[in-house]
């Protein structure tokens, strides 16, 4: 297949965009609708929870099988199949009479989810092929989470106040079509030249682990920490993640090929993915619930005060693109670690919300901070990897970004239930709210503080030739014949 020109380069890179920004401005304007969607469903803290974890738990479990499936049977064809479940559904979702139903058709947007952002990243690593032309495409890309969080607060605080939660739903429908027309006009086909056998067994466990971790962290302040409930979701979680690491090295073509996190850098990425997503995650939990529940703004208004968080976001993300493509990924993972880390101390030591200024300039170092994180996180995953296994890399790093979404989420929301002895069933005062949300504020800094220790210590000139080594290890497994399975 003849390379694509430039322009064409650009339009699938505009492409592939277009599926990230219906899945990233869906999750944002569905915050801002929580609590709309609390009312009207009767939910608590834990239902509110599950809107999102639904969500980010099937797409988590399932991100490394569309990843090695597009590898296997043809990226666009997946990528096509993800933008249809996608878009249906979001139809269901607007459709959900309670919030069983709604839990329910939100994992059905999670398969179709699964099928876009991993898969459009391996259609983008394998049109640009130049490592700075790369980054700067994956800046863009980056950008686009920052249009999502600049959009979405507005977008979808206008939909609620003026039409109802369901409506946020429909923003996808034109998005989502458009994208499906162009991906069959434009997008080539590519696939790995030796494509990877399924792993049933490998992506069962990876199901068992997710889903009994973040069931029990969101049930645990219901059911108690030491309930044997818990403690029994706690150890299929242990022994599913045993099973992994046993397995998987025994299989000739694992789900997850561990020899990747020989990388470094691959290993880093991963762990500054899961830490930034649990603080953003977590971040835009606590600071809906806080200006909708505590400060009484209507959707619209709360999603203003965010805007400066989008801001910068929208900002600093392709800026952080061009400098990991002419500087590496060193000075963004500082900045973002520095600033995530600074963000989260205003709220747990100097309590932010007391004051407009301090609640301002929290949110604005946030959104620098998490600015610079993105690009290096998705530049790092895939840059040292062969490109015959770009689906399973980018998987990976997407993979680790949802894990991290679903456990900020779980673990913030169940620090701040436990906080709150009431819950979140009527609107609690400004003190009680401030003073629960004081630990979970400290575990958004510790995930800041892991951004920078790991981003430093991952990022040197040792760490590079870990990734290498890794690469061409790599790289001569593929050139081999495909030996017998295990």
């Amino acid at each position: 297949m003849p390379e694509p020109t430039h322009r064409r380069r650009l339009l699938i890179l505009a492409i592939c965009c277009m599926s990230l920004l219906i899945v990233s401005l869906d999750n944002t304007v569905l915050n801002v609708a929580l609590p709309s969607m609390r009312a009207d469903l009767r939910a608590d803290v834990a239902g509110m929870q599950w809107t999102i974890d639904a969500y980010t738990l099937v797409l988590a479990s399932l991100l490394m099988l569309a990843g090695s499936t597009a590898d296997r049977i043809g990226r666009r064809k997946v990528f096509k199949a993800g933008l249809v479940l996608f878009t249906l559904g979001s139809v269901l979702c607007s459709l959900a009479p309670n919030l069983e139903s709604l839990v329910a058709f939100r994992m059905v947007q999670a398969v179709g989810g699964s099928m876009l952002n991993p898969v459009a990243m391996s259609i983008i690593t394998n049109t640009f092929t130049e490592p700075r032309e790369r980054a700067r495409a994956i800046g863009v890309w980056g950008g686009v989470v920052g249009i999502s969080m600049a959009a979405g607060p507005l977008v979808g605080g206008l939909l609620v106040d003026s039409v109802g939660w369901r409506s946020i739903f429909w923003v996808n429908l034109p998005v989502g079509l458009a994208a499906l027309l162009l991906t069959v006009r434009y997008v080539p086909e590519s696939r790995a030249p030796r494509p990877r056998r399924p792993d049933p067994v490998g992506q069962l466990l990876v199901v068992l682990l997710l889903g009994s971790l973040t069931y029990a962290i969101i049930e645990a302040p219901a059911a108690g920490w030491s309930s044997p409930g818990t403690l029994l979701l706690a150890g299929l979680a242990a022994l599913a993640l045993a099973g992994l690491l046993r397995y998987e090295p025994r299989r000739a073509e694992p789900l997850i090929d561990l020899r990747f996190f020989r990388s470094a850098p691959f290993s880093g990425a991963t762990v500054i993915a899961v830490s930034a997503f649990a603080a953003l995650s977590g971040f835009l939990f606590l600071s809906t619930l806080y200006l909708q529940d505590v400060r009484g703004l209507d959707a619209l208004h709360a999603g203003l005060w965010m805007l400066p968080m989008a801001a910068l976001t929208f900002l600093c993300a392709p800026l952080s693109g061009r400098l990991v493509g002419s500087r590496g990924p060193r000075l963004p993972l500082l900045v973002a670690g520095v600033a995530m880390s600074a963000s989260g101390v205003l709220f747990a030591a100097f309590d932010a919300e007391a004051d407009n200024v301090t609640l301002v300039l929290g949110y604005v170092l946030f959104g620098l901070g998490f600015g610079f994180v993105n690009a290096p996180i998705t530049n790092t995953a895939v840059a040292g990897m062969p490109r015959a296994q770009a689906g399973v890399a980018a998987a990976v790093a997407s993979t680790s970004r949802q894990i991290g979404g679903t456990l900020g989420v779980a673990v913030i929301g169940a620090v701040l239930a436990s906080g709150l002895a009431s819950g979140l069933a009527g609107a609690p005062a400004d003190g009680d709210f401030v003073a629960a949300s004081r630990p979970a504020w400290w575990i958004i800094t510790g995930c800041g503080l892991c951004v920078l220790v790991v981003g430093a210590l991952t990022s040197g000139g040792w760490a590079r030739s870990t990734a290498l080594r890794t690469a061409r290890r790599l790289e001569h497994t593929e050139e081999q014949p495909e030996p017998a399975a295990r």
